[in-house]
């Protein structure tokens, strides 16, 4: 087989959307498969998707009182145990170390499966007076959750890199609102760098953080009809507070139980980047995470060679000069149209082809990798012209996954509709409902689709401002409408969907 065929994307993402998705990861040079089943290898170019991710994030949590820091990734038993609801939650998924060496343990230690139990008790021990909070850490680290058994590289696997944040506050107002602001920087993210509108609600009382009050998601919808998950945050209340002590004298000296929160996005965005915008040619990035957002490839013959590949690196120079990571292909022994098909491949937002005629007209010829546009843009101000053209990549990325979005929320007021648009269109069904989890399984059993989310806004559930944690709750918009699935009021509106 040659290299051309070994390099090329063999399978369909309309037809074969989880073995082209495979394909894609590991030819793009993402991520390889580990030795143990359920686990991957992060390749550099898929772990410096993630460092631009954590760049970003980490930016906007330090300009909002977010302090890094670390914390072991073994939690005693016992630390599990103070907080009930919490381990049932997560018994199922808990990865356990029983031996040191050859000694047993004398009580045993959890791999985190998350880290409120942890970092709870030491949130307490540094917190004394109300002038402590709020406190807000956060950490980036891996964590192992061993239930996943249908595995896909970055959507779901065994361990996974993600962070999470733990902030804990004097009341329950301080507390919604950080848990919305963190739920603004993810949609921030998606939509801002990642080129991925999403939705933004809740997860139904049934689905929400073991132990939790509230949780907050956003979700993006895929081009297989799928929901994913993209990133949540917990508004706790009390009951960790309560679990683990967490408690501070207020101004009056009185002692007070503090309230918390907790928030994580994980590499599973990394996962939903590709999934959105890669094509069957391969991986396509938006230019704000591209590894190289500009390739440079020479052509020439032999008695063109040096004055085009001068050219090509006087192009490249300034480029970089300006901030643009760029590449400038000069291989010998590679031909043009292998480049051209190895850096679509690997999804480089922009390419230069630069041959005598560019050289001798002072001009250079761009293509978009999203749909190969091409642009021929004078020499002189390549740098303006470059930046221009990678947001219009950007904004093609973007327009083509909101345009799906609107296109793939659908309304039902049936059960029958609900199973039929789920069944034939995918996407989100969005429906009335009594807010019963009964109902809700029906669909489950039938056609394997849940709620994912349910919207704030005027779809929002009528709930007290106390309970919310804020003043500005809407009321609901269900006057006499019925649940879609057992014809009760309805309380609420419920996006269905199949998801990751």
């Amino acid at each position: 087989m040659s290299d051309e065929q070994e390099l090329g994307i063999t399978e369909s993402k309309e037809h074969s959307p989880g073995e082209w998705y495979a394909e894609v990861v590991q030819k793009a040079g993402l991520a390889d498969y580990a030795p143990m089943g359920g686990f991957i290898v992060a390749m550099p170019r898929g772990y410096s998707l993630w460092e631009s991710i954590q760049e970003n994030l980490d930016g906007w949590y330090d300009e909002t009182g977010v302090d890094n820091a670390y914390f072991p990734m073994f939690i005693p038993e016992s630390y599990l145990d103070k907080e009930a609801e919490f381990v049932e939650g997560f018994d199922p998924e808990v990865a356990w170390v029983t031996h040191g060496g050859n000694e047993e343990l004398e009580e045993r230690l959890a791999v985190r499966p998350t880290s409120e139990s942890i970092i709870t008790p030491y949130m307490a021990n540094w917190t004394r007076s109300h002038r402590d909070l709020p406190l807000r850490l956060n950490q980036w680290c891996s964590v192992v959750r061993w239930e996943a058994t249908d595995t896909k590289p970055f959507f779901r696997t065994k361990e996974f890199l993600w962070q999470e944040g733990h902030t804990a506050h004097e009341d329950d107002e301080g507390a919604w609102a950080e848990t919305t602001l963190r739920l603004d920087q993810y949609q921030r993210l998606y939509e801002d760098v990642l080129a991925m509108p999403v939705l933004r609600g809740r997860k139904p009382d049934h689905d929400k953080f073991p132990g939790g009050k509230v949780t907050t998601t956003v979700e993006a919808l895929m081009p297989d009809g799928k929901s994913l998950q993209g990133a949540t945050s917990h508004h706790l209340g009390q009951s960790f507070a309560e679990a683990y002590d967490l408690t501070f004298a207020d101004e009056d000296e009185e002692e007070r139980t503090a309230h918390t929160t907790s928030w994580g996005l994980s590499w599973r965005a990394i996962g939903g980047l590709v999934m959105s915008h890669s094509d069957d040619q391969g991986l396509v990035l938006p230019p704000t995470v591209a590894p190289e957002q500009v390739v440079i490839v020479p052509i020439w013959q032999e008695d063109t060679k040096k004055e085009v590949l001068q050219y090509s690196a006087e192009l490249a120079a300034e480029l970089e000069a300006a901030g643009v990571r760029v590449h400038l292909d000069d291989r010998d022994e590679r031909n043009p149209g292998f480049k051209f098909n190895e850096w679509e491949l690997k999804g480089v937002p922009v390419r230069f082809e630069i041959g005598p005629n560019e050289v001798e007209d002072e001009e250079v010829t761009l293509v978009h990798r999203p749909d190969g546009e091409t642009h021929v843009e004078s020499r002189e101000g390549v740098v303006d012209a470059t930046e221009e053209h990678l947001d219009e990549v950007y904004d093609k990325l973007y327009d083509a996954a909101a345009e799906r979005l609107e296109e793939n929320v659908r309304e039902a007021d049936s059960r029958e509709e609900i199973l039929g648009t789920i069944g034939q269109h995918k996407g989100y069904v969005k429906a009335p409902w009594c807010g019963d989890e009964d109902c809700e399984a029906e669909i489950k059993e039938q056609i394997h689709a849940e709620i994912v989310m349910v919207p704030f806004g005027e779809d929002a559930i009528a709930r007290t401002a106390s309970e919310y944690g804020g003043e500005n709750v809407p009321e609901p918009d269900h006057e006499g409408e019925d649940c879609a699935i057992c014809g009760e009021d309805a309380e609420q509106t419920a996006f269905f969907a199949k998801s990751y």
